[in-house]
């Protein structure tokens, strides 16, 4: 199958398109991880901050242990998510300012192996995000909750890779790494403020509570809410678990019409 691309000069030329590859997926992946490996700003706000922001909690709450248990719970979900969008979103965009993207696409190298490359490289670093602020918040802080540290861990690390997916792709919407921070308002808070975190979902207005089912980090707050009250896994887990991941991978799979022959 061959589409066509415009050249620097005009005109268009057949570009073929190539089906998934493993060995080019992984060499984009190591690639991006290469570059991320020479930002050590960038390393230890991904690593760093959901861990700091946890401790902070802990001692805003350390006289109620009950609130940090509940609220410490629902952000270890929250933290990954809001710094894999800003890391990812401003990382993406800065390749695709740079050409990079560009340069990538215009060699014989799939949309998919793009794609899937940037989110194994980010789903990398998320995977020692999330278990970093997990182990802290269970060992360190001492959180308090009936289920598996593992289920907290899985909740903890979907949500990461969702704020990769979204990352990536509200990356084409911006000209800016100043634009790219902008998205947070408009993509992240409405999240939080609908997901239950300050105040249950049912006792929202109706409007508001409808608009809440359809976002995913009601699910990730509703799957550690799972974790926080029952020693088992649950049906209502499974089902909050499956939405945050075919969120993230819906959200993937749009990310990957938003690459273009030409960027600029």
């Amino acid at each position: 199958m061959s589409t066509r691309t415009r050249t620097p000069h005009g005109a268009t030329e057949p570009v073929t398109t190539r089906a998934l590859s493993p060995h080019r997926t992984l060499a984009t992946a190591r690639r991006v991880l290469r570059q991320l490996s020479h930002d050590r700003r960038t390393i230890a706000l991904l690593l760093l901050l959901p861990v700091l922001l946890l401790v902070l909690l802990y001692y805003v709450f350390d006289a109620d242990r009950r609130s940090f248990d509940s609220i410490g719970a629902s952000l270890l979900g929250i933290f990954p998510m809001i710094t894999m969008f800003l890391v990812t979103s401003i990382a993406t965009l800065r390749e695709r300012t740079t050409g990079t993207l560009e340069r990538l696409l215009a060699m014989p190298l799939g949309k998919a192996d793009l794609v899937l490359g940037y989110a194994l490289a980010f789903g990398v670093l998320a995977v020692v995000q999330a278990s970093l602020a997990t182990g802290v918040a269970v060992w360190a802080l001492d959180l308090d909750f009936a289920g598996s540290p593992w289920l907290l861990l899985l909740i903890a690390l979907l949500d990461a890779l969702l704020g990769t997916a979204l990352g990536l792709f509200v990356s084409a919407f911006a000209t800016s790494e100043f634009q790219a921070v902008q998205f947070m308002p408009a993509v992240i808070f409405p999240q939080l403020l609908l997901c239950g975190l300050f105040a249950p979902r049912d006792s929202m207005q109706p409007a508001l509570e409808a608009v809440s089912h359809a976002l995913p980090m009601s699910y990730a707050v509703d799957g550690m809410t799972e974790v926080l009250h029952h020693p088992d896994v649950t049906g209502a887990f499974v089902r909050d678990a499956l939405v945050v991941a075919g969120s993230a991978l819906l959200v993937l799979v749009v990310g990957a019409a938003t690459l273009r022959r030409r960027t600029t």
